[in-house]
């Protein structure tokens, strides 16, 4: 359908507004192996602290991931997908299947 002002509306959009940034699917993708910590986080993606921080925060808002608390002093936090999130899996082993297919250079690992 295209709205009224000729923009075609379309659910891969929408969805690309809520994951479709580096940092968010890396996230995603972390949290799927376990990864639950900013610090982990931050660590095994390479994402830079405020915008891990902004991510995190947009992801939370979004209900792809929540994030609950496992320290009161001081406060800490751990990150744990939601339903939506974990509706993400296949789309991440299809972007890992299509990436190793067509995104690794010749002869990379």
């Amino acid at each position: 359908m295209v709205s009224d002002s000729g923009v075609r509306e379309c659910a891969i959009a929408d969805a690309l507004e809520v994951i479709g940034d580096r940092w968010s699917l890396l996230v995603i993708r972390e949290i799927s192996y376990g990864t639950r910590r900013f610090n982990d986080f931050q660590e095994r993606t390479g994402a830079p602290r405020q915008i891990l921080a902004a991510r995190l925060k947009k992801l939370e808002a979004a209900g792809v991931i929540e994030r609950r608390p496992y320290s009161e002093h001081p406060p800490r936090f751990e990150y744990l997908l939601t339903e939506a999130g974990l509706a993400l899996t296949p789309v991440l082993r299809a972007l890992r299947s299509w990436g190793e297919e067509y995104a690794r250079p010749a002869g990379g690992e």
